[in-house]
């Protein structure tokens, strides 16, 4: 069990000053004034005390200066990893300019929640046998500390992709199973189905990503005694088990006999109601399948809940908010309670949640919903951070991997971040026409490399799937581009758009956070985390 951490040097903390004692900013001359004469321009104003750019900067400075918490190993007493699938710098910067937008602000100079976290690195995506990732394989490497290959979850590179009798061996212990061990709580949250990849390599092992229920096993598997996804959740056997799982995938974990709240079957074929068996495992444990009896749950009463809100994936947060999406919990919701149930255990827990449709919307080309997700995102990392003490948690922010999603032209600033470009004329004033390309197409600021490329739909998201991969440019004059149904164009028409393999950026708060520095393996994250929490050694010490 024992795991090689990565230790990487510390920088020397260094004491800045707010401003000079009389008044002035910096040293820079003999008399401890900002220049020769003590002022900063021609007219003796000291721009230093009235300019907003420099006191916001200078302000960001000292609060990082004074930020003081406990690195030593073992210093944190909860992790809390947040997961963006799919959330590119590129998706982080669009969805901070629409976020400040939706707030009646030009946007640029918004900030999201963990944007102001103070430790900031980045992380490369690649997977041992591929160059642009996949979920499966960037997940495990971020909850093992090893990396592997395309499609492969919580084994080693070693296995052949869905080849159940290559994995003997093979199994990688993950963060969740090691907080298991030590006796700390542990929760797993995602808006995609629980038995995707992401959510699924903090508990499953497994040579294939798609052997969510037993109907997906292949022959070979069966033979050699592989388990399905969601059968892996319920006979997980660390510790006292996984205390919280939340999301979507209802149909893995009920049979085909049975129908659930949304008049759909379930996929299982060997007859087993995971659900059932749930509660009937685990002590002071409850099942819920909608919001009210979510925001029911207890969590004073409540040691083991296991919520699942979809058949399938959960609703785009637009779709949850605008359409008033029946039976389904924020993110931020579920964050809260989540902490709630597991804040209760002294030793503490691993939390980890997942913003999976992110991922969904971009690979739809439908930038509207990839944005008001990473939104979501930001306000349950606020819900987080309000509920945690950076003294005792480790919180951190990333994304498994990019996409293929692009800001470009040069609209002015507080263009519609989904709008159509329009820039600055040559007097630096916002120009009242679109601008063109060298056809005399007005062109929007966001789109995409590839993928199905335009489509101006009534609802949009998944719907784009239904019609056909669009090729080229179109006339958007008279086109709502800021629509949710609106799909951007596409520079190389696919069937779906595509991961990108550029590195995604690490956002960390608490102990443990000042080794988010620099650009480093995706497999550090891990690390990091068993630094904190000292995961190994605690889970050696209770065996």
């Amino acid at each position: 069990m024992n795991k090689k951490l990565l230790v990487l040097s510390m920088a020397a903390i260094l004491g800045l000053s707010a401003c000079g004692s009389d008044g002035n900013n910096g040293t820079n001359g003999s008399d401890g004034n900002n220049g020769n004469d003590g002022n900063n321009g021609s007219d003796g104003q000291d721009w230093t005390a009235v300019n907003e750019w420099f006191i916001d900067g200078q302000r960001r400075v000292t609060e990082a200066a004074d930020i003081s918490v406990k690195n030593d190993a073992g210093a944190a007493k909860n992790i809390i990893l947040f997961v963006g699938d799919g959330m590119g710098v590129s998706t982080v910067t669009a969805a901070r300019i629409l976020d400040g937008q939706l707030k009646g602000k030009t946007g640029e100079e918004n900030s999201l929640s963990f944007e102001t976290l103070p430790h900031l690195g980045l992380a490369k995506t690649y997977n041992v046998d591929g160059q642009t990732p996949d979920s499966a394989g960037t997940m495990t490497a971020m909850v093992t500390g090893v990396k592997t290959d395309v499609g492969v979850l919580s084994q080693s590179e070693s296995v052949t992709r869905g080849n159940c009798a290559s994995t003997s061996g093979q199994d990688l212990m993950t963060s969740v199973e090691l907080a298991s061990m030590a006796g700390m709580s542990t929760g797993v949250i995602s808006t995609a189905r629980v038995t995707h990849a992401t959510p699924a390599a903090a508990y499953a092992h497994s040579p294939e990503r798609n052997w969510e229920s037993d109907a997906d096993l292949t022959a070979e598997a069966v033979t050699n005694g592989c388990k399905d996804i969601a059968a892996q959740l319920l006979d997980y056997s660390y510790g006292a088990g996984i205390n919280v799982v939340m999301g979507g995938g209802r149909r893995a974990f009920i049979p085909t006999t049975m129908t659930d709240p949304e008049g759909k079957s379930g996929k299982r074929l060997d007859g087993r109601d995971l659900t059932a068996e749930w509660t009937t495992k685990y002590e002071n444990s409850a099942y819920v399948a909608d919001r009210d009896s979510f925001l029911a749950l207890d969590p004073a009463t409540t040691d083991h809940a296991l919520g699942l809100f979809n058949s399938s994936h959960m609703e785009y947060d637009y779709d949850r908010v605008t359409t008033g999406a029946e039976g389904e919990p924020s993110l931020a919701e579920m964050t809260a309670k989540s902490i709630d149930i597991l804040k209760k255990n002294d030793k503490g827990f691993v939390l980890i949640i997942e913003a999976g449709r992110i991922d969904h919307a971009h690979h739809a080309g439908n930038a509207a919903r990839a944005l008001h997700d990473t939104i979501a995102l930001s306000e349950a990392v606020r819900v987080a951070m309000e509920k945690t003490s950076t003294k005792d948690t480790l919180l951190m922010v990333t994304a498994d991997h990019s996409h293929v999603f692009t800001i470009a032209g040069y609209p002015t600033r507080g263009n519609p971040i989904l709008g159509l470009v329009k820039g600055n004329d040559s007097s630096g004033i916002s120009a009242v026409t679109n601008s063109t390309d060298a056809n005399g197409l007005p062109y929007t600021t966001v789109g995409y490399t590839n993928g199905r490329g335009y489509a101006a739909l009534e609802t949009g998201g998944d719907e784009r799937y239904g019609y056909p991969v669009a090729t080229g440019r179109f006339d958007l004059n008279y086109v709502d581009t800021q629509s949710a149904g609106f799909h951007q164009e596409a520079l190389v028409p696919l069937e779906s758009e595509t991961h990108a393999g550029e590195d995604v950026g690490i956002f960390a708060s608490g102990p443990g956070a000042h080794l988010v520095q620099g650009t480093v393996e995706q497999n550090h994250i891990f690390h990091v985390i068993n630094h904190a929490a000292n995961l190994v050694v605690k889970a050696d010490a209770a065996l």
